[in-house]
């Protein structure tokens, strides 16, 4: 290749070069991810304009709530709520099923487990998504809207055979009664980044999360 055709091809900034090294390395480390650390809450870093990851506690509490409500060897659907999917797995291997709803395709990591989902297609589920076949649906609906809060209401309502554990702001308690019979808890849940929203807990039935530690 001559000179000339040397200079005609478009060239990266020094910035846009260390972006594509950083994605590549990032890409690199969910490959590289195997065995029981790829189930550790925060193994997957935060977006931090979109997305914020329960501390180990919340999740673990919210873990044996589900555990719980599920019963021995029952389904879990975890919606948007992915530290609760790594908390559960990294309790129980074998005697629960559950599946992780998200958009973030990192953690398709997860393999088989891992269920594309986009809320503005609430019922857009694989074939093999029966209708009402979890136990319990945690979910914990990307943004504090009411057009996020019924789209996402459509998803539990269609997987979950009953019971129903929803983590959202305060400000969504009335529009959470409305679409889904939930009502909150006294467990406050917390996020390893401080929130501008007060968050809460929501269910539909007898829940641990609704006494006192």
């Amino acid at each position: 290749m001559s000179n000339s055709e040397d200079e005609d091809l478009p060239q990266l900034s020094s910035h846009a070069l260390a972006a594509l090294q950083e994605f590549y390395a990032e890409q690199k480390q969910y490959t590289d991810l195997g065995g029981d650390d790829k189930y550790n809450v925060g193994i997957i870093e935060e977006n931090w304009l979109s997305q914020f990851w329960y501390t180990p506690e919340t999740a673990l509490r919210l873990a044996e709530e589900a555990v719980a409500a599920a019963g021995e060897g029952g389904r879990v659907a975890c919606v948007s709520a992915p530290s609760v999917y790594q908390k559960l797995r990294e309790l129980h291997r074998d005697d629960f099923s559950i599946c992780i709803f998200e958009y973030d395709q990192r953690f398709a990591i997860y393999g088989e487990e891992f269920i594309f989902y986009d809320y503005n297609n609430p019922v857009d589920l694989p074939e093999k998504i029966a209708a009402h076949s979890f136990d319990i649906v945690i979910a914990d609906p990307p943004y504090l809207s009411e057009e996020c809060l019924r789209k996402t209401s459509e998803t539990i309502k269609y997987l979950t055979r009953g019971k129903i554990l929803l983590c959202t702001g305060a400000v969504m308690e009335e529009e959470a009664a409305k679409l889904l019979g939930v009502k909150m808890c006294k467990f406050i849940p917390k996020h390893t980044r401080t929130l501008g929203n007060e968050f809460r807990c929501y269910v539909n039935y007898d829940s641990g999360l609704d006494r006192e530690l």
